[in-house]
């Protein structure tokens, strides 16, 4: 099917599940998506438009039958810093730049999805994702210090914004701070006791009627009444090219990021026995954010724990998140008087709860005990996100995890392979060595970050072992090899070839790598008949024929 792909299979025995799980999301995403566009300074009704834009952008072209695509705290702290650093939040230029980023940002990612990039999905390492998820918790739990506390907030940055707040602490209001507190307790509670439970939607319910009937509005407790803006629509007020062009960068960053959360999110709620289809998820979520842009509103992205909600309430298709966009839509449009007095400190409390939830403690746990190196990681990429500006703290991130994963392959050095007793089983541990036989293995692919290593290896060896009349090459684990390494394999080739030692190959299972070693002229060099299925095949035929 080209659209609406997760209604294959689709029975009417599914309805009602569907709907049941539809009004679990409804439940869920209406507090979560109007903190979110509180979170990036937008009228909270902005993330209702989101959240169905959204929703059906993602049932029409996406794959995945759970997935819930909307308004996403994690990116929301991205994009907004740059935004209102370029127009005041909630003014129609505001709008327009996050409309334009929002067609931007969707169309790179289903681009993505479009040329199979699937591969920028693994861009971040765990512990550099544990990072940048800690250092977006920080900036939603400072950014929200001064509603959740009913004081003025301000600054840029993350230190002059909790400098801010600190220093109007003794002017706190009490009722918005135990209303955001209460939201919290309840959404946490709920969660304990079953993840099913609407807990951030009747803590709104709760903090309303009391907002409403204690009157509190006049004791400086603020609504949504007082902030809520205009409904978000076509601005009046298109970006100048210079923003657009001040945008790009910061619409790959954001679309790197969706990329990562949509492929973790498809990956873990993939349905039945086919694996998921990431490529198409892509450019349903694409679609979903050149959907909400053009609506009006901001960028999306696939959410873990809406999606586990539908998943775990029994949705069996898409219908289930659009049941729950048709039951905010029609609170959008017909219900706006129920959400006027719902106090924003309670929007604070929900933002509270999804920033500790995104948390990783366990991974830091973890990592404090088993690595510290990659703990560091987590420590560095997490200062970035606070002390830097988030976007360019999100791009080093990045650069932190393709750093440590250059620095692991450059880790890898030649491991001499001995015969296990009694058997034909070759392994680098501890054996028997055949005189005159020297196995080596090299664990991971061979290119240019590393040749030089393997080579600087396989010559200690060398030279550690002068009767040697025989090497084999145990290339099980070489995947590809690179022009770097060939060149740097040919002089290893010939520094033996100088000492009449010979040279075979053996399980070399990489199709791409045994391709590489036909192009780069390897094979020829070594020979057609010194590439074996087995170290000790190679073992049995050269050896006699050097008289060993």
């Amino acid at each position: 099917m080209l659209v609406f792909r997760s209604f294959a299979g689709w029975r009417l025995a599914d309805l009602g599940p569907d709907l049941a799980a539809g009004l679990t999301l409804a439940a869920i995403a209406i507090p979560e998506q109007m903190a979110t566009a509180r979170l990036g300074s937008f009228p909270p009704l902005t993330g209702f438009v989101v959240f169905i834009a959204g929703t059906i952008g993602f049932a029409a072209l996406g794959s995945n039958r759970v997935l819930s695509v909307g308004a996403d705290s994690t990116i929301t702290p991205i994009f907004a810093g740059t935004l209102l650093s370029l127009a005041s939040g909630g003014s129609p230029a505001h709008i327009g730049l996050a409309m334009v980023l929002a067609v931007m940002t969707g169309a790179i990612v289903a681009a993505g999805g479009i040329f199979r990039l699937g591969w920028i999905a693994d861009l971040l390492s765990i512990p550099v994702m544990t990072g940048f998820l800690a250092g977006i918790a920080i900036h939603i739990a400072v950014s929200q210090l001064p509603t959740l506390l009913g004081v003025p907030g301000g600054g840029d940055r993350m230190v002059e914004r909790l400098s801010a707040v600190l220093g109007q602490i003794a002017v706190t209001n009490f009722y918005s701070l135990a209303l955001g507190a209460g939201v919290f307790a309840v959404i946490f509670a709920s969660e304990k006791l079953d993840k099913r439970i609407p807990g951030a939607l009747i803590g709104l319910v709760v903090a309303t009627l009391l907002t409403v009937g204690l009157d509190l509005e006049k004791h400086g407790v603020a609504t949504i009444d007082k902030i809520a803006g205009d409904l978000p629509g076509i601005a009046n007020v298109l970006p100048a090219i210079d923003d657009v062009i001040r945008l790009l960068p910061l619409a790959l960053i954001v679309a790197a990021v969706v990329m990562i959360q949509t492929a973790a999110t498809t990956r873990a709620f993939a349905e039945g026995n086919d694996p998921p289809d990431v490529s198409r998820d892509f450019i349903g979520v694409g679609f979903a954010g050149i959907l909400s842009g053009l609506a009006g509103g901001f960028a999306v992205n696939a959410s873990p724990p809406r999606t586990g909600a539908v998943s775990a309430t029994g949705g069996r298709s898409q219908l289930a998140g659009l049941a729950a966009a048709a039951i905010v839509a029609a609170l959008l449009f017909f219900g706006t008087a129920l959400l006027a007095h719902i106090p924003i400190a309670a929007l604070a409390g929900v933002l509270f709860f999804v920033a500790q939830r995104i948390v990783r403690v366990s991974v830091f746990a973890a990592l404090w005990r088993q690595s510290l190196a990659e703990f560091t990681l987590i420590i560095a990429t997490m200062g970035a996100i606070v002390f830097l500006p988030i976007q360019t703290g999100v791009g080093l991130g990045i650069l932190l995890s393709l750093l440590h994963g250059i620095w692991t392959m450059t880790r890898v050095q030649a491991v001499e392979f001995e015969r296990i007793t009694g058997t034909t089983i070759w392994w680098p541990t501890k054996g028997e060595r055949l005189d005159g036989v020297l196995v080596l293995g090299f664990q991971a692919p061979l290119a240019f970050i590393n040749a030089e290593i393997f080579s600087r290896g396989a010559r200690h060896e060398i030279d550690a072992h002068p009767k040697l009349k025989l090497i084999v090459l145990e290339a099980s684990s070489i995947a590809e090899i690179d022009y770097t390494a060939a060149q740097s394999l040919t002089a290893l080739l010939n520094y033996c070839r100088q000492r009449n030692i010979d040279v075979a190959v053996s399980r070399l299972e990489s199709i791409r790598a045994q391709k590489e070693f036909e192009r780069y002229g390897l094979r020829a060099l070594i020979g057609d008949d010194h590439f074996f299925h087995s170290v000790d095949e190679a073992v049995m035929k050269l050896r006699p024929s050097r008289g060993l």
